[in-house]
């Protein structure tokens, strides 16, 4: 079982962790260039970063299912289990929504020079990344450190 359970913290340390990164230190500096660097800069970040974030769901999402049958089932798995799964498929439902709203808007925006569009698709994207990086925070706390409260 060390297999996937490794899979899945390293998938859950791309997310969690480039979520991290762009929201205390990219997003503070970027701050400090004009909309069409910024909202550039962003829109090519995001293009980057984000096939990352699809490999790391699937990761999540197949080695997840199979630690839980290995370990019997979800009847078999204690509470922190139930509460990683349920707070990382909110996460994932969060993610598709901005990989397919605000995300495409920006891009859009940024191939068309629309600065104006872009920063309020940049600013609905920094939202809810603030929000997935929380729960992400917390699903690894109680992933990883649940099983002992």
């Amino acid at each position: 079982m060390s297999a996937p359970i490794t899979l899945h913290l390293l998938a859950v340390v791309i997310w969690v962790g480039g979520m991290f990164f762009a929201y205390m230190a990219l997003r503070p500096a970027a701050g400090l260039l004009e909309p069409p660097v910024r909202l550039t800069l962003w829109s090519h970040t995001f293009k980057r970063f984000f096939p990352w974030v699809w490999v790391s769901i699937i990761t999540l999402l197949v080695t997840g299912f199979g630690i839980i049958k290995q370990s019997g089932g979800m009847g078999e798995v204690g509470p922190h289990v139930h509460i990683m799964l349920l707070l990382g498929i909110i996460m994932m439902l969060m993610f598709l929504h901005v990989f397919f709203a605000p995300h495409k808007k920006l891009a859009l925006a940024v191939e068309s020079q629309d600065w104006e569009t872009g920063a309020k698709a940049l600013n609905q994207i920094r939202l809810l990344i603030s929000i997935n990086l929380l729960l992400g925070l917390i699903t690894t706390v109680v992933g990883s450190a649940g099983q002992f409260y």
